[in-house]
């Protein structure tokens, strides 16, 4: 039996804090090795959107199915195997300050392995390494600049091995240069590990450099008001809304 090419399908997905609804009757599918983007004004509910497909929000109505599997529906122990299948990237790095960045990245494969100190600490080297820090293995997140807590926190994401890779804001903070760089290492990492990546951002530098496919949060329907390749929708564009974000760059410089 061929395995689908589908590796995240949402349905009919609601998201509410109480009475305010957030999003509602979302529904879209990310294809394995996909460069997903996630995109759309402020407040229109992108990052509470992987939230909830991270499994951190529960959401109030729909189905979330991650490699075939009903994630929503899952009791906590599949969807904690799930997740091992999974890495993050949160807009800070996450780091944790009194580690060095190699016990960082050893703490899922200590927490979910069962690998001996020795290759714990190659993996370790070679993540680091994957994401251009060979050396920094014994230095401290306050030790290193924004761009390369960013790298580290991506070479975390990636101790598990994982089939997806979500970003929140990857760009958040950093100079045009590191977010580039950063940029081309996701680029390397989907087509070279040929992971699944989803990100959030509003960054249209990173939007057209990187997505292959996305959906657009639109504030006023509270649902998707455009989908496909950026590139197309730019030329494309289905909506004034969609036009006008992803022609801010433009405005901006014949202002």
């Amino acid at each position: 039996m061929m395995k689908s090419p589908v590796e995240i399908a949402v349905s009919d997905l609601t998201i509410a804090y109480g009475d305010f609804v957030l999003l509602k009757n979302v529904s879209f599918e990310v294809n394995k090795g996909d460069v997903f983007i996630i995109m759309g004004a402020s407040g229109g509910g992108k990052s509470s959107l992987l939230r909830v497909l991270t499994g951190l929000v529960p959401a109030a109505h729909g189905k979330i199915v991650i490699g075939g599997v009903n994630f929503t529906a899952a009791d906590e122990q599949k969807r904690q195997q799930i997740m091992q299948k999974c890495g993050i990237l949160y807009q800070s790095g996450a780091l944790f300050s009194s580690m060095t960045l190699a016990e960082n990245i050893a703490l899922p494969l200590k927490q979910y392995t069962n690998y001996s100190d020795k290759m714990i600490s190659e993996l370790v080297s070679l993540k680091l390494a994957l994401v251009g820090l060979t050396g920094f293995e014994e230095f401290y997140p306050s030790e290193i600049s924004g761009g390369m807590k960013k790298r580290a926190g991506l070479a975390r994401a990636l101790a598990l091995d994982p089939e997806i890779v979500y970003f929140d804001e990857p760009s958040a903070g950093l100079d045009p240069i590191s977010s580039k760089m950063l940029d081309d290492l996701i680029l390397d990492i989907n087509q070279s590990l040929g992971t699944t990546i989803v990100v959030v951002t509003h960054e249209l530098n990173s939007i057209f450099a990187i997505g292959n496919n996305s959906i657009f949060l639109d504030t006023a329907t509270k649902s998707i008001s455009a989908r496909g390749n950026p590139r197309e929708l730019l030329k494309n564009p289905p909506n004034q809304d969609v036009y006008n974000f992803l022609t801010r760059g433009e405005k901006i410089k014949n202002a």
